[in-house]
């Protein structure tokens, strides 16, 4: 498989420390530069930039394979080992998903390992994985 573009995705958040605390320390993100108002983060190896704002986004959700899928959302689409390892670390930390860690469409076409989360303002995470990288896209 081609080595992908890493995305550069900047995010409003209310508390830059509680931010750090969250995207470095909860998911193990080294942090990057940073300002008085905003924070880089390396979210496994793309740019994610915490900004500092006195509001966020409106959520919604949707139903998807019987979980109510939090709109918007962002995350990333780890390896199985690596996004196993993100899970046993979160649920060690005593994190509060939105969606457990779980299988999705299970036995189907697009099976894939997935978690919800929201960070400090409220922002949804997802990060899934699927056994089959051909699957991604798959119909």
């Amino acid at each position: 498989m081609p080595e992908l573009a890493r995305f550069h995705l900047a995010m409003p958040v209310h508390d830059l420390a509680a931010a750090r605390q969250f995207y470095g320390e909860v998911l193990g993100c080294p942090e990057g530069r940073s300002a008085d108002h905003w924070v880089d983060f390396d979210l496994f190896g793309h740019q994610f930039v915490a900004h500092l704002s006195a509001s966020i986004p409106e959520r919604v959700s949707n139903p998807v394979d019987g979980d109510d899928v939090p709109v918007p959302h962002f995350g990333v689409l780890l390896a199985p080992a690596d996004w196993q390892r993100l899970a046993d670390r979160l649920v060690a930390a005593d994190t509060e998903f939105v969606i457990e860690p779980h299988t999705r469409f299970a036995g189907a076409v697009g099976e894939q390992s997935t978690m919800f989360l929201l960070d400090p303002s409220g922002n949804a995470l997802e990060f899934k994985a699927f056994a089959d990288d051909t699957q991604v896209f798959a119909r």
